[in-house]
């Protein structure tokens, strides 16, 4: 295992498979990251709300890599697990016209500047909001060619905003490309399931992640192996579903059916035998509803009612 960091710049803000490697590593290394805020760097403390309405958007979602590992191939799964997060102290949350769950109601463009105090915030007050940082964007390199912007989520990963991929949780991704191309980015102190004014609280954010690799296990979408380490939260430390698409229903349709094939083809459940353990006690949520068109939808199962297991062998 070797150790490695990965300075920010320079990001990139699409994803492209033919954008060539800033880092490579063999499986079971490590990476520091360093990643800007999603503006890229662009919004700061003190930045006014004249000043974040004139930042260039083409720069949203900032992106660290791509980060190439060895011996990855289309076909594979790339596990990563984040090992720590590290927040500057300092974050912002905006709205903006025209966006968001509520973009009726909220038209008036506002920015709101956060002070992070550790593990938590006094900055909304009298709200004290935890500060549990996560990234809002890891992925891999699309299976198509072209450059394609940052905002929609897929079976990729990218834009996915689980707040579940904090510190201790592992996101297990399906390979597209060889090398994987790995990029990741859009630090937050904290969201709601939803992210419903557009934002969480956006930050910096500096991320150690490690990744292993699982040869030739099939894998239709992102999946994430959430951490304990937030006992408080309902679905922490739970197996999570991810699925992305236009239609809500739809998706969360997918959700659960990825879930009922994942009980049935790791712990031996009988397809309706898992269709009625997902009916008493399967979490959907929404993780984000602001990515207009495509919605993305979290279907979790504690791990306390499974045997407990890996969900790949070990290498």
């Amino acid at each position: 295992m070797s150790e490695h960091r990965l300075n920010a710049e320079p990001t990139h803000s699409v994803w492209d498979r033919s954008l060539a490697p800033r880092l490579r590593i063999e499986p079971g290394d490590e990476v520091a990251f360093e990643c800007t805020d999603s503006s890229g760097g662009q919004v700061r403390p003190g930045t006014t709300i004249a000043e974040f309405l004139a930042i260039d958007r083409t720069r949203i979602h900032a992106l660290t890599g791509p980060v190439w590992i060895e011996g990855a191939e289309a076909g594979d799964v790339l596990e990563v697990e984040v090992l720590s997060t590290r927040h500057a102290d300092w974050g912002w949350s905006s709205v903006l016209e025209g966006l968001g769950f509520l973009k009726d109601r909220f038209c008036e463009p506002y920015l709101f500047h956060w002070q992070l105090d550790g593990e938590s915030t006094s900055s909304l007050a009298p709200a004290v909001v935890p500060v549990r940082p996560f990234l809002g964007v890891m992925g891999v390199a699309r299976t198509d060619d072209g450059a394609f912007r940052t905002r929609a989520p897929g079976s990729f990963g990218g834009n996915l905003d689980v707040r579940e991929l904090c510190a201790g949780a592992r996101l297990y991704l399906p390979v597209f490309n060889t090398g994987a191309l790995f990029s990741c980015g859009d630090g937050h102190a904290a969201q709601g399931d939803g992210e419903v004014c557009i934002n969480g609280i956006e930050c910096p954010l500096d991320v150690t992640l490690q990744f292993q690799l699982h040869k030739r296990e099939p894998l239709a979408g992102p999946i994430v192996e959430a951490s304990e380490a937030f006992a408080e939260d309902s679905c922490a430390d739970a197996w999570v579903v991810v699925e992305s698409g236009t239609d809500m229903a739809a998706t969360a349709q997918a959700a659960t059916t990825r879930m009922v094939d994942l009980l049935v083809s790791r712990w031996d459940f009988s397809p309706v035998h898992a269709y009625i353990l997902c009916s008493v006690a399967l979490k959907l949520r929404l993780s984000q509803v602001v990515n207009e068109p495509v919605f993305t939808v979290s279907a979790a199962i504690s791990k306390q009612i499974l045997p407990n297991r890996r969900l790949f062998p070990t290498q």
